[in-house]
């Protein structure tokens, strides 16, 4: 009885606090994406060849984000019956977004007002308890134009 306690109250406090943080996650995102617009970032290999900049740069930005306790559980119990992983669509969408904004502020700092061939790696870097995934790390690169 004590073990099923346990791990109710583990369950409900992953719940909540991965919710807020989840919560505080979007909003700052959603403020920095709407503060970095003016950067566009494109996925195209060739450039619009009417932009002339003075030079060109690497860009990068990285980002690992951690699965909360109650996400493993519900992705624990999908994969008991197949189909799609819900509880984890948000923490990969989280980690690309926060990885395309850490690369655009880059660009912003080193004076850019494009960044073009954007590409986005994304990839598991520890493993929870059987072999569900711990945390994910996304790498977006592109080439900055520089006025």
């Amino acid at each position: 009885m004590l073990d099923l306690i346990i791990f109710a109250t583990l369950l409900a406090l992953g719940y909540f606090f991965g919710r807020l943080a989840e919560t505080r996650h979007y909003k700052s995102i959603i403020k920095r994406e709407k503060a970095l617009a003016r950067i566009p970032a494109i996925a195209t290999k060739i450039p619009d060849l009417s932009i002339q900049p003075q030079h060109t740069i690497l860009v990068t930005g990285s980002v690992v984000v951690s699965v909360d306790y109650f996400k493993r559980f519900l992705a624990g119990l999908r994969n008991l019956v197949g189909g799609r992983v819900k509880s984890y669509e948000s923490l990969v969408d989280r980690a690309r977004r926060e990885a395309v904004l850490r690369m655009k502020d880059q660009a912003r700092v080193k004076g850019a007002n494009l960044i073009f061939n954007v590409k986005l790696e994304t990839s598991s870097i520890s493993q929870g308890r059987g072999n569900s995934i711990g945390s994910v790390e996304v790498l977006a690169y592109g080439t900055a134009f520089v006025d």
